[in-house]
């Protein structure tokens, strides 16, 4: 049985920084393509940052370019985001995705999620 558990959101102000982690069991962390995904209240979910099993990253969203950065230890079976310069609309659940296909999107195996709110 896979687990995918997110942990490390929380409230910050703009400006501020974050990271969230992702933990991983039942599957071979480090044979599968990982990502990050955010759903704003209101709004579709929509790709963050994906992160291929040999390290290639794929940027889903030009407003994160710059700001957040995604990163893996396998031998942690760990996943994380570490997310700059927060701003406002920013804000949303994050949602962690393993086995996904980068360049669709499709994902197997999603977290509950982990709320991230910056304040203004």
């Amino acid at each position: 049985q896979v687990q995918v558990v997110e942990s490390g959101g929380g409230l910050v102000q703009a400006g501020g920084s974050l990271r969230l982690s992702c933990t991983v069991s039942g599957l071979t962390f480090a044979d599968v393509n990982m990502g990050w995904f955010r759903q704003a209240p209101g709004k579709e979910r929509e790709g963050v940052l994906c992160i291929k099993w040999s390290g290639l990253i794929t940027s889903y969203s030009d407003s994160v370019k710059g700001r957040f950065t995604i990163s893996r230890d396998n031998a942690k079976n760990t996943l994380y985001l570490q997310m700059n310069s927060l701003k406002v609309e920013d804000t949303a659940m994050y949602y962690c995705a393993a086995g996904l296909d980068c360049r669709s999107g499709a994902t197997p195996y999603w977290g509950q999620g982990t709320q991230v709110t910056v304040s203004s």
